[in-house]
């Protein structure tokens, strides 16, 4: 811990006896109770009559959340959105009047009027007298003030200790309470399902006897339907062999028909070949010159093709050198830029240090920004010296 100089210790030294004086002082006219006093049931009213009151306020918003839930679930259109957001405010208010009834019932049994309440405000000035004359005794010995900074961690320390004692005890709470529900949960389902396989296994019994009459039944069904089947098979049969009889006639009429155009096919076919024969000739012929033609066409094309690449060469080389000098002058032109930018911004900030040390000079009143002092005897001179050297440090 650095230490501190000589105003500041002297400062702070006046603070803390200051502090500590009025902490002994408030210590003595302390009462030990406020039983007895004239206004010691307007205090316990006060407190009690805040709390029904926000009670009572609790209790009028949930019963109009509840209309309000009833009106939405018996409309014509029922809006999700809204039931689920008035459900969240059910439970929120509901939440508030448990913790509503818990205070009251805290501040029923633990009355601000009883003296264990002074007893730990006494405690607490105690302990805040000890620790502010340590430090006022550290400060006037070594100028630093270690002891108050380790009162603070240590309480610090105790309080974390505490919530963390509390808050795994509010866990273990609730793990047991989320457990007793989901034992009383599984009970619950365990007896509606012992109870649904009892009526299952009465209804299945019920189904066991409709069936074996049920099958008497198909048994005899089955054995007219097979003797019907039997008969419908043999006619069918009889009338499918006539059929067939008659389809073999219609095929052997088809076949001698298709005989018949045979022979017209081949006779045609043999008279297009003829024509076929010639016309290959001539498109033979045909396709020789076409082929020679296109070959002096290819051979010009080759020719001019030679000629535009030279020509894109040269005009390629061109457009390179064009392009590196455009690019040297793009160059050139951002380096300008951003010496441009950078004096701009050498400027804004020699301006704003300006600015700053102007406004650092006014505020603490140096240079031409200093107070004339007015002369005040010997001793306001010998003052004002020792103030210039501790300015002048």
């Amino acid at each position: 811990m650095s230490e501190l100089t000589a105003l500041d210790s002297v400062y702070i030294s006046a603070v803390l006896a200051d502090t500590v004086d009025q902490l002994a002082v408030l210590g003595k006219i302390m009462p030990q109770t406020f039983e007895g006093r004239p206004d010691a049931n307007e205090m316990v009213g006060d407190e009690i009559s805040q709390i029904l009151d926000s009670q009572r306020n609790l209790e009028s918003t949930y019963e109009n959340l509840i209309h309000q839930r009833g009106e939405l679930r018996g409309g014509p259109k029922r809006d999700m959105g809204r039931l689920q957001d008035n459900s969240q405010q059910i439970s929120s208010v509901v939440g508030g009047l448990r913790n509503a009834n818990q205070t009251f019932t805290k501040s029923l049994k633990q009355s601000p009027l009883t003296a264990d309440n002074l007893y730990k405000m006494q405690d607490d000035r105690q302990f805040l007298q000890d620790v502010l004359s340590d430090t006022l005794e550290e400060m006037l010995k070594e100028k630093t003030f270690m002891a108050i900074i380790q009162a603070v961690s240590m309480e610090k320390e105790k309080k974390a200790e505490l919530q963390n004692t509390i808050l795994k005890e509010e866990e273990g709470r609730k793990e047991i309470k989320s457990l007793q529900k989901q034992i009383a949960t599984v009970r619950i389902e365990r007896e509606e399902e012992t109870q649904q396989r009892n009526q299952m296994i009465a209804h299945l019994k019920d189904q066991l006897q409709e069936m074996k009459a049920k099958t008497s039944m198909e048994g005899k069904y089955v054995q007219k339907d097979a003797e019907v089947a039997m008969g419908q098979t043999q006619k069918r049969c009889s009338l499918t062999e006539k059929e067939m009889k008659d389809e073999i006639e219609l095929l052997k009429q088809k076949i001698d028909e298709e005989q018949r155009v045979n022979t017209e096919i081949e006779t045609y076919l043999k008279r297009h070949q003829t024509e076929m024969e010639e016309k290959v000739e001539y498109w033979m012929e045909k396709y020789d010159k076409d082929v020679e033609a296109k070959t002096h066409e290819l051979e010009v094309l080759k020719a001019s093709k030679a000629n535009d690449l030279s020509r894109l060469q040269e005009l390629t080389k061109l457009y390179v050198e064009y392009e590196q000098v455009c690019v040297e002058d793009r160059i050139e032109k951002e380096k300008a830029r951003r010496k441009a930018e950078q004096e701009q911004e050498e400027l804004k900030s020699c301006i704003m240090l300006q600015s700053w040390w102007r406004g650092v000079m006014v505020r603490k009143q140096l240079g031409p920004y200093s107070k004339k002092k007015k002369k005040k005897g010997k001793k306001g001179k010998k003052g004002s010296g020792k103030k210039k050297g501790k300015k002048k440090k």
